[in-house]
């Protein structure tokens, strides 16, 4: 058990109190006095309030249970349902159309599409490579992927695919960057004269899209080149094992890859104590300070990686011009529902986690308010808030930040505000939730796993939800989506914010990401998650031939395309005359994923991982796919789709599927044959339990699991 210290009226965990004092506070102005004390009427003014919104969310899910269960049997009345869930403010009224007007906000958050990463901050490698991500080399994800139709090959260099990769990127070249009267391919000289770029003497067909050099304006070693507000870098070099085999020495084709990255204090962790939080907020500190590194061994070496440079070169006028070397960081607090026992309130209660995460991570970012060419060239700090239910609760998190820049001595609204529409009362009400933080918002996205999840706990009672595959093929899912891009659009977020879309979740198949993503900027969308930097270097090809901004200013045009009506389409299943060996087939789906995601976040403390599905493709797995999963299954044995008993055959059969899975580990511990260590018994509790946890939520029992094991030693 951690030593706690009397801090003001809280009660906080002695590594806090270290970290904070000796590592945050210095050079922020903030004396430690000041800081405590700001947390303190923090945790005790919002507190009494954060309970009371999350009580409101039980009542309402209540009402609608009780809804549901005394027409079961009925057909569902969706007008009567609808009316219902307006009487009990659940549906509140659409108001006037209005305007963001948050200011100060980066441009690769405004006017910049491009892929964006989520990384988990407490492993400080994992956030680096994110960071680091804002370029990357074409020619890597082409040949190390699957993105041509091959698997990367074993063994040695082979030639014959490197042909073929640098083919197909100058296929690209060719797309983005047209030459007069030539092909990229057919390139023997790229060079500079009076400030236009000429290659073997012809210009571009498009000659502002060149940005500018370095080295020799006769024989430059890189070119830099724009396209749909992405920075493209050719580099050249004759001794280079590329280079020297190509025609006009072009060694390698880097992409702006990824422009941001959130870095992730809440899904995709496993922070259950102030020793895990003070790694988060010491790795989110040492970014914000521009002096993490991280040393590991790799290939038998010892390595360090710290914080790319920005960028230098020479523009066409002669003079330098800049590019950032890093992805514009944005920092993902947790949502209203978690505390944490790091610090605990008067009374000696654990004080909710989002107040903790909103003032130390602000705190932490004014280091780099405080420096020139950091992470924010505006001097705005970026929140994500995800899991929040409705306007009210938005409205909630713009008056926490408010206190928190009055604590620290901020200007209002120095904390932009990113809203994942991730929860159905938001998405039902997402105009109003806007309205709510019209000064703060710079970011919207929708997130399907999560969104589902919420989707069937909310209407538990309703009935047995269609098989997951099929859910993603109601008329639900593809509303919710246009929906989120039509009133973030209608609420004046083109060209001032991000309006994002959901994870590709399976980082080996490049080839279908490139067949499949595109939809996204297709969609309006100026960003969208992505599961690696390979990943998002080749995800940015397809903001090279999507112009975003001008699928955006069509959507406006047409207006909305989808309405609340649909998205509250609840997607039970019409034909339930599943055979059985379809049933067990589903639950063993779910289970197989919530054991392999359950036994490394317990166990390891791992709380984002690729886990192999049934079929040994690797999924990334956090707890938002946990959630839909453990839901689907608690779903169907309420309703009698399967009963306990098949379930928990199917979880044991499963675990040794996992175990066999994992074990090449050698710190893994498997959870067959014996079935009772705390893992197993974590990934029971969320199917079993999982229709009384609190909007279907897994953190409240993997967190109580984990700080299970950790009390053992």
């Amino acid at each position: 058990m951690a030593d706690f210290l009397q801090k003001n009226d809280l009660q906080v965990a002695e590594e806090m109190v270290d970290f904070v004092e000796s590592k945050a506070l210095p050079g922020t102005g903030i004396e430690a006095t000041e800081c405590w004390k700001g947390l303190s009427d923090l945790v005790h003014d919002f507190g009494p309030e954060n309970r009371d919104l999350l009580q409101k969310r039980e009542d309402m899910q209540a009402k609608i249970d009780a809804w549901h269960v005394e027409r079961r049997g009925a057909p569902h009345d969706h007008e009567a349902y609808c009316a219902f869930l307006r009487e009990i403010d659940y549906l509140l009224p659409e108001g006037g159309d209005f305007e963001i007007d948050t200011a100060n906000v980066d441009d690769e958050i405004a006017r910049v599409p491009g892929p964006q990463l989520v990384v988990p901050i407490t492993n400080a490698r994992y956030a680096l490579n994110a960071a680091n991500a804002r370029w990357g080399s074409l020619y890597d994800g082409f040949y190390g992927t699957d993105a041509m139709g091959s698997p990367a090959p074993k063994g040695g260099y082979d030639q014959g695919r490197g042909a073929r990769v640098v083919a197909r990127a100058r296929v690209f070249l060719d797309e983005a960057f047209p030459i007069e009267k030539t092909s990229h391919a057919d390139a023997r000289r790229y060079y500079v004269r009076n400030g236009a770029l000429l290659v073997d003497d012809q210009p571009l067909v498009h000659p502002e899209k060149f940005v500018g050099y370095s080295g020799h304006p006769k024989a430059p070693t890189a070119v830099v080149l724009r396209n749909n507000g992405l920075h493209v870098e050719l580099f050249f070099d004759r001794t280079h094992a590329i280079g020297s085999r190509d025609q006009a020495g072009l060694a390698d084709v880097r992409m702006e890859s990824a422009v941001s990255a959130i870095m992730d204090c809440e899904d995709s962790v496993a922070c259950v104590d102030a020793e895990d939080k003070v790694v988060a907020y010491a790795n989110w500190l040492g970014l914000m300070k521009g002096d993490l590194k991280d040393t590991f061994e790799k290939g038998g070496q010892q390595v360090t990686r710290t914080l790319n440079a920005d960028r230098e070169y020479t523009g066409p006028d002669g003079m330098k011009v800049t590019l950032k070397g890093r992805a514009l960081m944005l920092v993902r607090n947790v949502g209203h529902l978690m505390t944490n026992p790091a610090i605990r309130d008067r009374e000696g209660n654990e004080v909710p986690e989002g107040l903790m995460d909103a003032m130390i991570t602000t705190l932490i970012a004014m280091h780099d308010l405080k420096r020139e060419g950091g992470n924010s060239l505006t001097g705005s700090v970026y929140v994500v808030k995800p899991k929040m239910h409705g306007p009210e609760e938005v409205a909630f998190a713009d008056r926490i930040f408010t206190r928190v820049e009055d604590v620290l001595g901020l200007p209002q609204f120095t904390v932009k505000l990113g809203i994942m529409d991730e929860e159905r009362r938001t998405s039902v009400n997402l105009k109003e939730c806007i309205r709510a933080a019209k000064s703060r918002v710079a970011f919207i996205n929708t997130g399907f796993l999560d969104r589902t999840g919420d989707e069937i706990h909310t209407s538990m009672e309703a009935g047995p939800f269609s098989r997951k595959d099929f859910i993603k093929r109601k008329a639900w899912i593809g509303a919710y989506e246009n929906q989120n891009v039509d009133i973030g659009l209608e609420c004046g977020l083109s060209g001032r914010a991000q309006i994002g879309k959901g994870m590709w979740a399976m980082p080996d198949l490049m080839a279908a990401m490139l067949e499949q993503k595109i939809e996204h900027p297709k969609s309006g969308a100026n960003c969208a998650w992505v599961p690696s930097p390979t990943a998002a270097t080749l995800h940015a090809l397809h903001y090279h031939r999507v112009d975003v901004f001008a699928v955006q200013a069509a959507l406006q045009k047409n207006g909305r395309r989808a309405y609340v009506d649909t998205v509250l389409d609840i997607p039970l299943a019409t034909y339930q005359k599943w055979t059985d060996a379809q049933k067990i087939r589903e639950v063993e789906n779910n289970a197989q994923g919530i054991l392999g995601y359950v036994v490394r976040w317990v166990d390891h403390g791992v709380g984002c991982s690729k886990v192999p599905d049934m079929n040994d493709v690797g999924l990334m797995e956090d707890r938002a796919t946990c959630r839909i999963s453990a839901q689907h299954v608690a779903n169907w044995l309420h309703h009698g789709v399967v009963d306990a008993q098949e379930v928990m055959q199917v979880m044991r059969k499963m675990a040794e599927v996992v175990d066999g899975q994992n074990a090449s580990d050698p710190q893994y511990k498997p959870m067959a044959p014996d079935y009772d260590g705390v893992a197993f018994q974590a990934a029971c509790d969320l199917v079993f339990k999982g229709r009384t946890q609190p909007s279907g939520y897994t953190e409240p029992v993997l967190h109580a699991r984990r700080l299970e094991l950790k009390a053992t030693g």
